[in-house]
């Protein structure tokens, strides 16, 4: 058991996300500038986490969004049901030229040594809309709820998300809901609402409220204004030590943070990676294991990492089994076209305790 003081009584939702949907183009490994068709997924740092603990966990989740009555919410509206997340929707209306729209996330895969490429179209977007009032948090609250969450992505998109979130943490907390935040660091995200020092002063101000916070030493260091080591010449991505120490600083500053939790990434190329994780809960380090990851698309495997790591302290699983969890799921995440899971939970379990690629006869 964790030191987390999680509800046991009966409640409707283990788990609450507030962010942004978005539906993300997908060509392949072909550039977007030579693409002649591509895949839709339905995304979102947030919504990722709460459909991987519904799909592949089986976990009560929800999550407080925006939704425009067009064709594209039409369509992301069905993925949110294919993956059993029950969806709080506030309801904005298209003009049916100029929006408000869902985003539109564009992001080829890369391959070998070419990498990934991202961009956004999030002009006029319906979540950067969404303000402090516009959720029922005590109706909700009300209904039993475990674990709140929300991210860094979803804070950056205006003057009014970050607002919510604190609102939204604060009712959480009055609830007894456990509170976490993936800090999710987009220097392209504040830069167009104020810049890095917007940002820190923003985020800085969610950690207050937070229990649980997930980033990794650049999240930390650029998204909060922790001291720390240089991110670009550290000795090796996977060596945790950097990154523990990084957390002494954090918890000085924000007491309240019980625990802080991280993947660790050796990119070789794009499609060959060496993948491990780290947490640290009540002032106790655990350490996963290393493994060779062949990735097919890297997009959600911090997403994959959180939602197995949540999924075991929510079940009660002891911290270092929580973690290896949380390792499995994002490695196998990493094996699946899209941002959201199609892993089933006795392969994650069978990967946690050192499983293998052979087939499955």
């Amino acid at each position: 058991m964790s030191g987390l003081n999680i509800r046991q009584d009966s409640c409707e939702l283990d788990f609450l996300s507030l962010g942004a949907l978005v539906h993300r183009l997908d060509p392949g490994i072909i550039p977007f500038r030579k693409a002649r068709s591509f895949d839709i997924h339905v995304s979102g740092g947030e919504y990722n986490v709460a459909a991987n603990l519904s799909d592949c966990f089986g976990l009560k989740t929800s999550i407080a969004t925006a939704m425009v009555d067009y064709p594209i919410g039409e369509l992301v509206q069905a993925r949110v049901r294919e993956t059993g997340v029950t969806p709080v929707y506030k309801w904005f209306e298209h003009d049916g030229v100029r929006g408000p729209n869902i985003a539109t996330v564009y992001s080829d895969r890369g391959y070998g040594v070419r990498a990934p490429v991202v961009f956004y179209n999030r002009s006029n977007e319906a979540g950067a809309l969404l303000k402090p009032g516009d959720f029922d948090w005590k109706s909700i609250f009300s209904r039993g709820v475990r674990w709140f969450h929300s991210g860094g992505i979803f804070a950056s998109l205006s003057e009014t998300t970050a607002p919510l979130i604190i609102e939204g943490m604060q009712a959480a907390k009055a609830a007894g809901a456990i509170t976490s935040f993936d800090l999710n660091y987009r220097a392209k995200l504040w830069a167009s609402v104020g810049g890095a020092e917007k940002g820190q002063q923003v985020m800085r101000q969610i950690a207050g409220q937070l229990d649980c916070l997930i980033g990794n030493e650049e999240d930390l260091q650029k998204g909060l204004g922790i001291a720390g080591p240089d991110v670009v010449s550290s000795k090796s991505k996977l060596d945790p030590e950097s990154f523990f120490g990084l957390i002494e600083n954090v918890v000085a500053q924000f007491p309240n943070i019980k625990m802080v939790a991280t993947t660790l990434r050796e990119v070789h190329s794009t499609n060959r990676h060496d993948w491990a994780a780290v947490l640290w809960l009540d002032g106790k380090r655990y350490v996963s294991p290393q493994c060779e990851l062949d990735v097919i698309d890297r997009i959600g495997g911090g997403d994959g990492f959180a939602a197995g790591l949540l999924y075991g302290l929510l079940s009660g699983r002891a911290p270092e089994e929580a973690l290896k969890l949380g390792w499995a799921h994002g490695a196998l995440l990493t094996t699946f076209p899209g941002d959201v899971t199609m892993a089933k939970l006795p392969e994650v379990e069978a990967f946690a305790k050192g499983g293998s690629a052979r087939v499955q006869r």
